[in-house]
């Protein structure tokens, strides 16, 4: 049996000078897109297996460190993502999928084919 040679490609924003927070990445995504779907960040870390107050942590730091306000809370009836929160969003989408269809274009030059 042959192993694959597989292409994973992990984008962080970062603010620059700014040593408090994580950045924005794949774990702020999961949040966003689930608040997005589920309209609460409750549900949203219940369906991660997340404990609430580290989420609330995570989403604290990120807005910090980016001055913005990704989501909007309200109380018992839950959370949205700001029109802000929605761009940054999207904008790091963008950002990925360029990185991984760069990386993916090299990748396929000299990996394209099963290793033997």
């Amino acid at each position: 049996m042959t192993d694959k040679i597989l292409l994973k490609i992990r984008v962080t924003l970062r603010r620059d000078g700014f040593f408090e927070g994580h950045g924005f990445g794949r774990g702020i995504v999961l949040l966003l897109e689930g608040i997005d779907r589920n309209g609460s960040l409750y549900s949203t870390t219940n369906e991660l297996g997340m404990a609430y107050s580290k989420a609330w942590r995570i989403l604290h730091m990120t807005e910090k460190e980016f001055g913005i306000n990704l989501v909007n809370r309200d109380g018992a009836r839950g959370s949205t993502l700001t029109e802000e929160g929605h761009q940054f969003l999207a904008h790091f989408k963008e950002i990925e999928e360029a990185a991984y269809n760069a990386a993916k274009n090299v990748f396929d030059k000299y990996f394209n084919n099963d290793i033997a």
